[in-house]
């Protein structure tokens, strides 16, 4: 990778860096802060689901404003209209103002992802595009696990001070952007395929971007809600939630290289049945500090390597050209399934108790085992093509050999012949390593036909002498 290609990747990839801390603690500010004032599970749910809502909208929308006035120009307007959704929900603490709030800043976030995801395809070719994009997940959830630690800091001071420092986060991720030369790369407009197309080309992708969707969501928004519940203080959730995006950060390289070596349904599957397990084990292994932290963290590495994995099965099955649709419609699907999950996940809490979070988590794992074990059986994995192996007749050797032995064959009939007839058998001239081509069809002569026997060899094939006889 040169220079000038991380020298153009540095600012976008360090301004989502530091508008990520703020946006990794941010929903767990506002479930913490809702559940504080006595606001029930659902309702939490619903304020939470209305920031996956925004991510939805924008995902169909916000390519429109980008191609219109470029990628620096939208990134300072997404990450402006971040900081003042966020200031605002310092100032007023209603729910229902929280829930408009944020569905706009769900649409201003996806917007900096839009930017920075397509500048980073659009600058680099396919040699360095993985690269490039394994260092966007990098700072990501990096930025994540920073955020978190940072809850239990700016809790302590108060009143709106999370709000604000996560607002002033998100203005100062606009220098990098704005401080390097006017130039940016070029996108094409590309338009998402239609969900309905989607489930008919790969219905696995769409299942696993769906069911990744509910789960990371349940993790950012109602979790915390369930570690607040069970007794833990601010800074300890905030530890936990670190825990978690560590696990995501940590396990998402050798998951992805294991699905590249393995059919990726059955990596999906395994996916599923190892959330299971998980979710089982919270419920009924008596539970320490530590022991919890463990088993977060392995969850946090399988639920948020469900998408990337299914995303490149649908990859493996998308026709030619249709990569980028199908990325962009995989994305919205995602952010639907995003959107429904609080207000599904939030009445089992309800109605089981905190520990309905992970049944709800079980559930959802032994669906998509179910789900894509049945398509593996409907629609299995392509059988390669068996490695070639050269046999004798196959090899040049073996061609030349072949060859010999006809020639010798014919030599030895030619003695017999010619004390019958004197006719030279026309094997004897096969193959001709000097001299002029082979006749036609015309004077070929065939031993049934004595007339066409009689003529000399010479005359058809001057300077070419029959084979000696072998005594």
């Amino acid at each position: 990778m040169s220079r000038q290609l991380l020298a153009m990747a540095l600012a976008p990839l360090l301004g989502l860096f530091i508008l990520g801390i703020g946006n990794g603690f941010l929903a767990t500010v506002i479930t913490l802060r809702l559940d504080a004032a006595g606001q029930s599970a659902v309702v939490i749910g619903w304020v939470s689901s209305a920031y996956f809502i925004g991510l939805a909208l924008g995902a169909m929308l916000n390519d429109r404003l980008l191609l219109r006035i470029g990628h620096i120009r939208a990134y300072g307007s997404f990450a402006s209209l971040v900081a003042v959704t966020v200031l605002l929900q310092g100032l007023v603490e209603h729910p229902w103002a929280w829930f408009l709030l944020r569905l706009i800043g769900g649409w201003a976030t996806v917007g900096v992802y839009l930017v920075i995801e397509s500048w980073l395809l659009t600058a680099g070719d396919q040699k360095v595009r993985g690269r490039l994009l394994a260092l966007y997940m990098i700072s990501l959830y990096a930025a994540g696990v920073l955020g978190q630690l940072l809850l239990g800091v700016t809790e302590a001071l108060g009143g709106a001070a999370s709000f604000m420092v996560i607002a002033m986060l998100a203005s100062l991720s606009v220098l990098p952007m704005a401080m390097i030369p006017r130039v940016s790369p070029l996108i094409e407009k590309a338009e998402p395929l239609s969900p309905l197309r989607l489930i008919t080309l790969t219905p696995t992708g769409v299942m696993g971007s769906f069911g990744s969707g509910v789960a990371v969501a349940a993790v950012y928004t109602l979790l915390p809600l369930y570690l607040q519940r069970i007794g833990l203080p601010v800074d300890r959730i905030g530890q936990m939630m670190a825990v978690v995006v560590l696990g995501a950060m940590l396990l998402q390289y050798p998951v992805g290289r294991w699905s590249d070596r393995h059919d990726r349904q059955l990596v999906l599957i395994a996916i599923g049945a190892f959330c299971t397990l998980i979710s089982a084990a919270v419920l009924w292994l008596p539970m320490n500090l530590w022991i919890l932290a463990g088993l977060l963290f392995l969850l946090g590495g399988g639920v948020f390597s469900l998408y990337p994995v299914a995303v490149g099965h649908a990859a493996d099955r998308a026709p030619a050209g249709a990569l980028v649709r199908m990325s962009q419609g995989l994305l919205l699907i995602n952010a639907i399934g995003s959107a429904l999950s609080p207000p599904l996940v939030s009445p089992v809490m309800g109605a089981l108790g905190d520990a309905g979070l992970f049944w709800a988590f079980g559930a959802l794992g032994l669906f998509l085992v179910a789900f894509f074990g049945w398509r593996r059986s409907v629609r299995p994995a392509p059988v390669p093509v068996a490695p070639f192996s050269p046999s004798t007749p196959m090899s040049s050797v073996g061609a030349e050999l072949a060859v010999t032995e006809e020639l010798m064959q014919g030599a030895m009939e030619h003695e017999h012949v010619e004390d019958l007839s004197g006719a030279v058998p026309e094997v004897a001239v096969a193959e001709p390593l000097v001299g002029p081509p082979p006749p036609d069809e015309a004077h070929i002569a065939y031993f049934d036909e004595p007339e066409a026997a009689e003529a000399p060899a010479q005359e058809e094939l001057p300077g070419i002498e029959p084979l000696p006889a072998r005594g």
